[in-house]
């Protein structure tokens, strides 16, 4: 047994209970974004030093003790820079890998609602849908009856499904859980809510709009995410993790956790992702989500009906000061004036937040381990920075 295995990470409790919290107050996701933190520019909106980008990451990794962060950044001048900070590898001091590949948690969530929706396209899910009339008898709960839930309101976290991963525990990383597992561990706790009478996140919402996939096409969610995006779009650096692969395939910087909010830095780089399933366990680079986004935005992954479904928001407090939830895809405000499209991902040993904006602008930025709350603060305004010092086309 190596080193790394002796250990199970109450990984999933933390996530979904401390980070959730932090997230809360700092941030809008698993995975979202808080913009309280982010100062507001001065009325002139001076344009930005040109390194402010790189100071904000040499920031998170000098003052919030994140191993190393990365990012990809796209401009109003159709430019694309990357940066990086910090060490990709704590034992070896390596450098972090440019563009390097990263889990991307909840993003997931994103390339998940767009198959649902190009199946809505197709006629062959409806939006209003019940989700009994596609798996019949599956969600049953206490409180929860998948004869009145809709698949609308699985993907706006609407339902008031309880959130699956509050109840995993301190379970190993390198468990493998099966879907429907999962599921049953959800229904076996009440709902949260009477469905479509709040708002409330929760991964098992994707859980059960993954399994609707597979009854409808028959085919594995991975396999229909790749043909239906990661292919059509080409994400050269974008994958869906095959059962019982845990490794991230490229180049990419190895991603940390604790056992305890105090304890040293774990090496959880290899994980088995199954237990985030459709709800979070893809894999990419900060410049392949800025593609995802942008042509998302742009039309070229769903009709107009479906694009206008999916941007169409509630309020989502859970991920930050005037942040709001379509279908899988969240809107937040920018210091400098707009708003920008994303979703933002958390896991183990990876956070991801970012987005683009109406047009053009573009930023991702990964860090390789937890921050504290204002380290997130900190996360989220590199991004703000990011996105802001964009808004102007380079002299």
């Amino acid at each position: 047994m190596n080193e790394q295995t002796r250990h199970r990470i109450p990984f999933f409790r933390r996530q979904s209970d401390g980070r959730r919290k932090a997230v809360a107050a700092a941030v809008a996701v698993a995975a979202g974004v808080m913009l309280a933190g982010v100062p507001a520019p001065p009325a002139a909106h001076a344009a930005p030093r040109p390194d402010s980008i790189r100071q904000s990451l040499d920031a998170l990794v000098r003052d919030d003790g994140v191993p190393g962060a990365l990012a990809g950044v796209k401009g109003l001048d159709g430019r694309s820079r990357n940066y990086t900070a910090g060490v990709g590898d704590r034992a070896t001091k390596a450098k972090v890998p440019v563009d390097g590949q990263v889990r991307i948690g909840s993003n997931t969530k994103a390339f998940t609602a767009v198959v649902v929706l190009q199946l809505v396209g197709e006629g062959k899910i409806g939006l209003d849908t019940s989700v009994d009339t596609y798996l019949p008898g599956v969600v049953r709960g206490k409180g929860t009856d998948g004869r009145a839930v809709t698949v609308r309101q699985l993907l706006q976290h609407t339902s008031g499904l309880p959130n699956y991963t509050e109840f995993l525990g301190d379970a190993s990383p390198y468990q493998y859980f099966e879907p429907r597992d999962l599921l049953d561990l959800a229904l076996a706790h009440k709902a949260d809510f009477p469905r479509g009478t709040s708002w409330k996140y929760s991964n098992t919402n994707y859980l059960v709009a993954g399994l609707i996939i597979q009854k409808v096409t028959g085919r594995p969610v991975g396999e229909e995410i790749t043909r239906r995006v990661i292919d059509r779009i080409g994400l050269r650096h974008t994958y869906f993790p095959a059962q019982g692969d845990m490794t991230i395939k490229e180049r990419h910087p190895k991603g940390y956790d604790r056992e305890t909010p105090d304890g040293p830095l774990i090496d959880l780089t290899e994980m088995d992702t199954s237990w985030a399933w459709a709800a979070g366990a893809m894999v990419s680079t900060n410049t392949d989500l800025n593609k995802f986004y942008a042509a998302l935005l742009g039309g070229r992954l769903l009709a107009p009906a479906q694009l206008a479904q999916m941007r169409t928001t509630v309020p989502a407090p859970y991920m930050g000061v005037g942040a709001r939830y379509g279908l899988g895809l969240a809107s937040r405000p920018l210091s400098c004036g707009g708003l920008y499209w994303g979703h933002g991902g958390t896991i183990p040993g990876y956070l991801t937040r970012g987005g683009v904006t109406e047009d053009g602008r573009a930023a991702n930025i990964t860090v390789t381990a937890a921050p504290s709350t204002a380290g997130t603060q900190h996360l989220e305004a590199a991004v703000d920075t990011a996105l802001c010092a964009g808004s102007r086309r380079s002299e």
